[in-house]
């Protein structure tokens, strides 16, 4: 507990050596940054106080008063062309006080949105991005992932395109990829079937240039886990929680033992919910696996049989 706060001045303290308490002449002097002060351990004496408080001064007890009371804008963001700097006309013909306009401002106002749309990019480089970004927020809207996935394959793209890996691919086909790759990078599970039914170009341009980019960019990823796959896919199929816990059970035995290698992340978490099921004693029809994971009822057939035998465990009959 400090005992007392003296004046700033250093006549007490050239008194003493320095580095040494002016009071009980220890070097027991230590800086609290939390509050700014240097203190004296020994006897508790305040040296020196900041007492600088670099918060608002406005307080918020939720979030729809932090946004009315904020005076910054937006952070910086990767996800869009210009970093979030440009400034935006507002759609709503409104002034500063929230008045409408008159009807001769409104093409007015048109205009000047036109313009400045126009002019947010200033050559093609910016054009090639900005439509690039908005792909990667159309279809991250689509699979629902998080925020951050959608800075990281904002980054991959800006990365592809200052090393110049955009020559000779369509933008989509790179922004797509960036995309899964940013999904694998931050163990979002998303499999390249799902990524490619909201794209606008086909799986195997998508594979190719994911490749390409993985390799120029030197960005080493681990291979898929398919139990990532399992939490997903059973709340889509209504299963019971000891399904889920036994096919990730049957994945991690099955894992060890090598067993996924070669074969589809998808799939094989699909067997592997069918076959918990059939070891719970629940019934999931193979059809709905499947298309819950969009593979084959054939894939679903194959893999589980291999699982069952792998572990050695075969369903009540």
């Amino acid at each position: 507990m400090t005992r007392s706060i003296i004046d700033h001045t250093t006549s007490e303290s050239e008194k003493t050596a320095p580095g040494l308490c002016p009071d009980c002449e220890t070097d027991t002097i230590v800086h609290d940054p939390d509050r700014g002060e240097r203190v004296c351990e020994e006897c508790g004496l305040v040296l020196t106080e900041d007492p600088i408080d670099y918060g608002p001064e406005w307080r918020a007890f939720n979030a729809q008063e932090h946004d009315e009371l904020s005076r910054v804008g937006a952070p910086l963001t990767q996800s869009m062309h210009d970093r979030g700097l440009t400034t935006t006309i507002d759609w709503r013909n409104k002034d500063a006080n929230g008045h409408s306009m008159s009807a001769d401002k409104h093409g007015q106002l048109h205009r000047l949105r036109v313009w400045q749309e126009r002019i947010r990019t200033k050559n093609a480089g910016e054009r090639n991005l900005k439509y690039a970004l908005s792909e990667i927020d159309r279809m991250v809207s689509a699979l629902g992932v998080p925020k951050p996935v959608k800075e990281t394959a904002s980054v991959i793209y800006r990365q592809a395109l200052e090393q110049d890996l955009i020559r000779g691919r369509s933008i989509e086909g790179v922004a797509t990829s960036a995309l899964y790759t940013a999904c694998r990078k931050e163990d979002i599970p998303r499999s390249l079937e799902e990524v490619t039914a909201v794209s606008r170009v086909d799986q195997r341009e998508i594979g190719r240039t994911y490749r390409y980019i993985a390799d120029e960019l030197d960005i080493n990823l681990e291979p898929t886990n398919p139990r990532q796959f399992v939490p997903r896919f059973c709340s889509e199929l209504d299963v019971d929680k000891g399904v889920e816990t036994k096919a990730v059970e049957i994945i991690d035995q099955t894992t060890d033992q090598g067993l996924h290698s070669g074969k589809s992340p998808t799939g094989f978490a699909a067997a592997a919910i069918y076959a918990a099921g059939l070891l719970c004693d629940e019934t999931i029809p193979q059809r709905a696996v499947a298309d819950t994971a969009q593979t084959t009822v054939v894939t679903v057939r194959n893999r589980y049989r291999e699982q069952l035998d792998a572990i050695d465990q075969q369903p009540a009959t």
